[in-house]
């Protein structure tokens, strides 16, 4: 069953086209790996899913109701979450402030305060502190955990290492490793090719606006997806 499907999206910054006739669906509980190099469009379709960015043309649907003019605070109230690339917390609010701040959503489930708190225990004495005193890896966290506390069916994880060490994005994976094993519904933009095969069901890749390769992780080959990466040649593969 789709919980998410895409038809033939356009996104436009300005004259820039930066989506270009994206049409997927994702299945309830999959894990998609979105890769491509940069300004490949990902950031701006992860933007479109969560209501961040109005689409000049084509449809989302979550859950089978349309959804593309919905703005993005009633798609999280209807259970879609975006960590957004740079993280963008409130620098001056403590981490418990920016985590509660998530439950004006008004959705309800497993994930508590308590409950991100578990799961990223690096967070636990640094809770009073303000976030802008965070280092990188525990303002992922924080921004993760200010997602998942809306009670997401949707998650769409906006290049959740860029910037980190490479301690801190294997503490991010090993938090994220009970949430990818729960049933959540994940799409993800991951610049580590190799960690994002790793998690991935299904792998789709970007270039210049369209998806130009998309597949089950298993059934690629590493070189087929750094070929449609850097657009050495056309890959072959479903994009449903």
């Amino acid at each position: 069953m789709s919980i998410l499907a895409v038809e033939r999206l356009d996104v436009r910054h300005g004259l820039l086209q930066a989506v270009r006739d994206v049409s997927f669906s994702v299945a309830k509980g999959e894990i998609v790996a979105l890769v491509g190099a940069n300004g490949a469009g990902k950031t701006t379709l992860l933007r479109a899913l969560a209501g961040a960015h109005v689409p000049a043309g084509g449809s989302i649907r979550f859950n089978d109701r349309d959804v593309t003019r919905v703005p993005s605070h009633r798609r999280s109230a209807m259970g879609i979450a975006l960590v957004p690339e740079g993280r963008r917390l409130f620098a001056q609010m403590t981490v418990d402030e920016n985590l509660l701040l998530a439950r004006a959503a008004g959705r309800t489930g497993a994930w508590t305060l308590e409950a991100v708190i578990a799961a990223f225990p690096n967070l636990e004495k640094r809770r009073k502190a303000r976030a802008g005193t965070l280092s990188g890896g525990e303002q992922q966290a924080t921004a993760i955990g200010r997602a998942l506390i809306t009670n997401p069916e949707l998650l769409l994880l906006d290049e959740v290492s860029l910037g980190l060490s490479p301690l801190a994005v294997d503490r991010v994976y090993a938090s994220l490793a009970t949430l990818m094993s729960s049933g959540t519904t994940i799409i993800l933009v991951e610049q580590d090719l190799s960690r994002a095969l790793k998690v991935a069901d299904r792998v789709m890749c970007m270039l210049e606006g369209r998806i130009v390769l998309a597949g089950r992780a298993r059934d690629l080959a590493r070189e087929q997806i750094t070929d449609a990466y850097f657009g050495l040649s056309r890959g072959r593969g479903s994009a449903a």
